[in-house]
């Protein structure tokens, strides 16, 4: 099992406004959302972790995090420490909810090693500017997210630690405590090494750390450094601890004539009203899926019987068996309203709403070892960068 470690932290320091100074995680930040964050205060940290400039940026995200240490801007713990993270929302279905997890460092394993396991296939992605940020700076910035399958973290949890900070944004609170007395630290520990950690977010960052730990490791000959950690946020793969929204598919390459007669042969197609968050909720109790096309029409997709036997009960899984062969070249969109505005601006050949993944299925996947097609999950809300900060070295 994954060891899962605490760490002389590095915060913003006391009394500063964190409203002004956290951000989203550097992979939903558009340009001008990082320039609008870049000019909220000259200590935001997009400043570091989303570095502009030419070939020397990382060098100078670098020195501008030895700069706020230099001053007091940022402060390092006095111990090792765990970081308790809570954030309380209203989710898609209305519910007023509180997801509680533990920041730490968790081991970095090798691929196929087992205990810390990837849940989807991933998409190609370009790692060189993680790997570059890290090698400079010599930290963790946004944390992965690990779902640990071993139970009693929520409850132990449940007690406040040593208040750090709060902020709110995009309707949602997040919360920061952290953890410093030994006993609870080694309760926190020996319960997530109970079980295995699946990855639910940052597959990519979690493949950067292995490679930074192998790098560290051929240079210093050791395999004791804090490169053989990386920051991550664990919480517990029970229900009300999760909130998972659907990533809907978006087509191209392939006329919508050929498209609805491929899908034609493993579901039945009819007509559906215009798009609502209701039709969400319909769509997972009548087990459909809805195709949305530039003309502004929605067609129901009910699955044939028989026709998707042996194939698991994914959604992504299912389209994927229904559009074997087919030239359609698919992309991904997350939300309804955005997918609406996508297919109707006619780049698209057309748009398929999907179902969330079910708690049995991530379940399912953990236990036996499957990997989900791309994209099958979207975990929300999402984990903000600042909060800490995880030198390695």
């Amino acid at each position: 099992m994954p060891a899962f470690a605490p760490f002389r932290a590095l915060r913003y320091a006391p009394g500063t406004d964190l409203q002004a100074v956290i951000a989203p995680p550097y992979d939903v930040l558009s340009d001008a959302d990082v320039d609008e964050l870049a000019a909220r205060d000259p200590h935001n940290i997009v400043h570091i972790d989303v570095p502009r400039g030419g070939d020397d940026r990382y060098d100078v995200a670098a020195a501008t995090l030895k700069q706020w240490a230099d001053e007091g801007v940022v402060v390092s713990d006095d111990a090792p420490s765990f970081t308790i993270y809570r954030m309380t929302f209203t989710d898609a279905t209305g519910t007023r909810r509180t997801i509680v997890g533990v920041l730490g460092g968790l081991e970095v394993v090798d691929e196929g090693a087992g205990g810390v396991l990837p849940h989807e296939r991933t998409t190609p992605k370009a790692k060189t500017d993680r790997l570059d940020l890290t090698r400079a700076t010599h930290t963790n910035m946004s944390p992965v997210w690990g779902l640990s399958l071993a139970s009693g973290l929520t409850e132990e949890l449940a007690a406040p630690g040593e208040p750090v900070g709060s902020m709110t944004a995009d309707d949602v609170e997040h919360v920061v405590e952290r953890v410093l007395d030994p006993d609870r630290v080694a309760r926190i520990e020996a319960i997530l090494a109970a079980d295995d950690v699946l990855l639910a977010d940052g597959h990519h960052r979690y493949a950067i750390s292995r490679t930074y730990r192998d790098e560290v490791r051929a240079a210093t000959g050791r395999k004791d450094t804090e490169a053989e950690f990386t920051l991550t946020f664990v919480n517990e793969l029970v229900a009300d601890q999760l909130s998972i929204e659907a990533i809907h598919r978006l087509y191209t390459d392939v006329s919508l004539d050929d498209l609805k007669a491929t899908l034609a042969e493993t579901f039945d197609l009819s007509p559906a009203p215009e798009p609502t968050p209701a039709m969400l909720k319909q769509m997972v109790e009548e087990g459909r899926l809805v195709l949305l096309t530039p003309d502004g029409k929605a067609t129901w997709l009910t699955p044939k019987p028989g026709a998707f036997d042996g194939v698991r009960a994914l959604d992504g899984a299912y389209l994927e068996h229904a559009l074997e062969g087919s030239p359609a070249s698919v992309s991904y969109q997350h939300g309804l309203d955005e997918m609406v505005a996508t297919v109707a601006s006619g780049d698209y050949t057309a748009g398929i709403l999907i179902r969330p993944t079910s708690l049995e299925e991530i379940q399912r996947t953990a236990r036996e070892g499957l990997l989900m097609p791309p994209k099958s999950t979207f975990f929300t809300p999402k984990l903000r960068t600042g909060f800490v900060i995880r030198p390695t070295a």
